[in-house]
């Protein structure tokens, strides 16, 4: 009894002992916050690191996208003049012009510099060199069959060019330089009394003898960069010219590093951070530009060694160097790599270090009051958990359509086509690109094109399905992955959803209806056996560029027969 008596005592001496004493409540009420704080700001710290890596590469992407079209612009064009001369080669133009002007060549060839004009307004001249000269260099040749179309094609592509540059200015340079002995520029050449010398140099250009066939056996585009120990300012890009497995020539242009600094300034337009630097593959620089109020740092010899085996990896990432934060991303249209620098200076002060320098504050204030410190933390992290969530969907999906945008698309893709390879099952992919959208943009306005588009992207997500994938590729251009479906099955659903963009005509107000029509193209894997994205989107856009040579408001999902 007496014992129980003394038990009972110190339990109501021990309860007393914690209700009298506030620090040891506080005590341990500020341990149990601090080690909560603790995980919730660590936690806090790796989204906030999470959503800035995805940002600096966001904004990478999109100068690095906007750069590639100002380049794919370029290459089109080249590619357009290739395809006018090996037209030229077959069917020359039945001109008496460029009939007489075969005749002059044949009258000039033995003489050691001449040239061929027919009108100087509106043609560029065609500048040549002897026989004599062609038969001492074994890469050059006379000995053709068809060199007198090359000679008449040549003319053509110099009134093509002399056209061209009334429009725009797009190179510092374009010129077409035959192994036959003879080439044109535009602009045309300052001195017309060199030309064996100017011609000398064309040809034992490195832009020049590396289009033989053994050289690039793909026949593609070529960059050559300029040697940073060279006085030659520019950049090069060549595409060889053959017909019926013969190299006849090769076009090019010329860019000034001015014009590729220029369009890389077009491409950063409205970015208000960062450093952006351009590097060929050896990590040569080609040009850099600041946005207001960075102050430029240079990359060492071991940075650029770092980055260039991070990018040999992958064709976009980033990593940390001291202070700042790389980006970099290979371009599709030319052989370099675009990096851009953000220094810690500008992350203090942008969104994500306020973000912080505000949650290193609160963990401090968390130690000092603990009551009021619980409730700002948790406030602060219910902001971050929803700012986390509003920039994952932003970084995944279009915000006007609400699809995924390219590379949420590609990337869920290639998950999609190693599912199906592994499964051995089709996969498909359509291209779609709306019909005339230039013309709904200029005639009523941008609110009226969003309208399409947003109507666009709810008939492709109501028509796909739960497995389908679905995205904005570009201004009016979507793209459609069809797991398990063939390419049949994915024409049928390509025919659905044209005929019911075509069917319906869209209110736009004071009784203005405006049709809308699409053209696709189709590809999968079951005719090639290729599970590649790249590869099948590039078959599907072919196609849908065939669609649109046909008529428009329709699906292709097959190649043109040679005879076409």
């Amino acid at each position: 009894m007496v014992f129980m008596m003394k038990l009972d005592s110190r339990r109501w001496l021990n309860t007393l002992s914690l209700r009298n004493n506030p620090v040891r409540v506080v005590s341990l009420c500020f341990s149990a916050v601090l080690v909560f704080s603790t995980q919730l700001a660590w936690r806090e710290v790796a989204v906030l690191e999470e959503a800035y890596t995805s940002s600096q590469r966001n904004s990478l992407e999109n100068v690095a996208n906007k750069m590639d079209a100002q380049l794919q612009a370029n290459l089109d064009g080249l590619t357009f003049y290739r395809n006018s001369i090996q037209e030229a080669l077959q069917t020359p133009l039945a001109f008496s012009g460029l009939r007489d002007a075969v005749g002059t060549f044949v009258q000039k060839r033995q003489q050691p510099q001449w040239a061929i004009s027919l009108d100087n307004r509106r043609m560029l001249p065609v500048y040549g060199v002897s026989d004599d000269f062609i038969a001492q260099t074994a890469l050059l040749s006379r000995n053709n069959p068809k060199l007198s179309n090359e000679l008449t094609a040549t003319l053509e592509v110099g009134y093509l060019l002399r056209l061209s540059a009334t429009v725009r200015h797009v190179a510092q340079r374009v010129l077409y330089v035959s192994r036959g002995g003879f080439f044109l520029t535009n602009p045309p050449p300052a001195d017309l009394n060199n030309t064996i010398e100017q011609y000398y140099a064309l040809v034992t250009s490195p832009w020049f003898t590396s289009q033989t066939q053994r050289n690039n056996p793909g026949r593609g585009f070529l960059w050559q960069p300029h040697a940073p120990d060279s006085d030659v300012r520019s950049v090069v890009v060549s595409l060889p010219v053959d017909d019926e497995h013969y190299w006849y020539g090769v076009l090019a242009m010329e860019f000034s590093l001015s014009q590729i600094k220029r369009y890389l300034a077009t491409a950063s337009e409205g970015e208000k951070e960062g450093e952006y630097r351009l590097y060929d593959l050896r990590m040569n620089p080609i040009t850099s530009l600041l946005t207001d109020g960075v102050i430029a740092t240079s990359l060492t010899e071991p940075d650029k060694a770092q980055i260039a085996h991070a990018f040999e990896q992958d064709t976009r990432g980033g990593l940390r160097l001291d202070t700042r934060y790389i980006s970099w991303q290979k371009l599709q249209n030319f052989d370099g790599v675009l990096i851009r620098v953000h220094h810690l200076q500008e992350g203090l002060r942008g969104e994500y270090g306020s973000l912080s320098l505000a949650l290193g504050a609160l963990w401090i204030l968390f130690t000092s009051m603990l009551i009021l410190a619980w409730v700002v933390i948790y406030r602060m992290v219910n902001n971050m958990t929803a700012l986390q969530k509003s920039l994952q969907w932003q970084a995944w999906y279009d915000g006007l359509t609400r699809l995924f945008n390219r590379g949420t698309l590609f990337d869920r893709a290639n998950v999609a086509m190693r599912a199906c390879r592994a499964q051995q099952k089709p996969i498909a992919v359509i291209q779609m690109d709306l019909d005339y959208f230039k013309n709904i943009n200029d005639r009523f306005g941008h609110q009226a094109g969003d309208r399409v588009l947003v109507h666009t992207a709810g008939i492709i997500s109501s028509r796909i399905g739960n497995a389908g994938l679905a995205g904005r590729v570009g201004g009016e251009e979507f793209c459609i992955v069809l797991p398990g479906a063939t390419k049949e099955a994915a024409r049928l659903i390509a025919e659905r959803i044209r005929e019911r963009i075509n069917s319906r005509e869209l209110l736009l107000g004071k009784g203005v209806m405006l049709p809308v029509s699409a053209s696709f193209g189709v590809s999968g894997s079951d005719e090639s056996g290729q599970y590649d994205v790249e590869f099948l989107q590039s078959v599907a856009d072919k196609r849908l560029y065939l669609a649109k040579q046909s008529g428009r408001n329709r699906v292709c999902c097959s190649d043109p027969s040679p005879a076409e």
